[in-house]
């Protein structure tokens, strides 16, 4: 076990989350607690050392801003909302540079990945993304390898998908680092019976109701997915399925409520909708990436499900349209 405490920055970004926050910070606490020492210290940080605030609207105070401080043993960047506009950021990504240079262990947890990625702190690695934006994460930063898991460790580097997988990570973390029985011990203070795996993979909406439908409308589902940017007439899709069309037509309404077209055209929106929100292609390349061959079209079902124009649709904020994954 180490001799000396390690310091843990913990760089809070606007609307952060405060679960993610307390999901690392209470293990270290908890480490602390149990071996009678300060294994950990942590230092709040934001970008200009003033109160930031979370998603959910509170203001958290901070110990400093970002300029005066560059060296620790692992710095966590904690976002959730609306990053894009800080991957632009030149201060912020020159400063995260600058404490990879010092040999910090570099950790970002949910969106933040898109701001350490823009750094080029995470070029050829893996990248666990949160399900709902592995799309747009994916199309953003093609250097890195985005993946649909837990966590990751590669190098120095450490990135979250987030929420409850936060937990796991400093657990699989304070395990290296100090001891795996005392990650153990914190684990079941924090009531958990063990800690997941980083490459397990994360609980996405409709996923269990899906091992429990037909195996021919699981197949019909997976050939629309593979097939967005171009998208297939439902009956050659029925016929690659090995299903007649009234066939496919009953066995959607029965297990989702919907029609084949239906839910093909929800697979594409969704599609559009997360570029719409994480990326800065245009307008217009993401009608014709989510297979509408029509702009004009494409703006008339996007308002109708979204009640807003998609190029009103740019920020992933907390007062943008949300997409119900498990609703049509």
């Amino acid at each position: 076990m180490a001799d000396e405490s390690r310091l843990v920055g913990l760089l809070l970004l606007p609307d952060f989350s405060q679960l993610g926050l307390a999901a690392v910070t209470e293990p270290l606490f908890v480490a602390n607690w149990l071996s009678g020492r300060t294994l950990y210290r942590w230092q709040a940080l934001s970008l200009d050392g003033r109160a930031v605030r979370s998603s959910s609207g509170q203001k958290l105070p901070v110990d400093a801003g970002i300029g005066g401080v560059s060296r620790f043993e692992l710095l966590l960047v904690l976002a959730s909302f609306d990053v894009k506009r800080l991957t632009r950021d030149h201060a912020l990504k020159s400063w995260l540079r600058r404490v990879a240079r010092h040999g910090a262990t570099i950790g970002s947890i949910e969106t933040a990945s898109e701001v350490v990625a823009a750094a080029g702190l995470l070029d050829g690695l893996p990248v666990a993304v949160h399900w709902d934006n592995l799309q747009g994460f994916a199309e953003s930063h093609p250097r890195c390898q985005a993946v649909s898991q837990l966590y990751t460790k590669a190098e120095d580097r450490l990135t979250c998908a987030g929420q409850s997988a936060t937990l796991d990570m400093m657990l699989a973390w304070i395990a290296e680092d100090a001891d795996a029985a005392l990650a153990a011990e914190v684990a079941a203070h924090l009531m958990l019976p063990s800690w997941r795996r980083g490459d397990e993979p994360q609980p996405v909406p409709g996923a269990q109701a899906a091992t429990h439908t037909d195996p021919a409308l699981q197949r019909a589902i997976a050939i629309m997915d593979q097939h967005v940017e171009e998208p297939l007439p439902c009956g050659r899709i029925a016929r690659r399925a090995g299903l007649s069309m009234r066939r496919m037509q009953r066995l959607f309404e029965k297990a989702l409520g919907t029609t084949p077209v239906r839910h093909y055209q929800f697979i594409r929106l969704t599609k559009a909708h997360a570029l719409l929100q994480q990326t800065d292609l245009s307008v217009t390349e993401i009608a014709v990436s989510a297979g509408f061959g029509s702009l004009e079209h494409f703006c008339r079902v996007y308002r109708r499900q979204f009640g807003c124009r998609p190029r009103d649709d740019r920020r992933q904020s907390i007062a943008a349209p949300v997409l119900r994954r498990s609703q049509q």
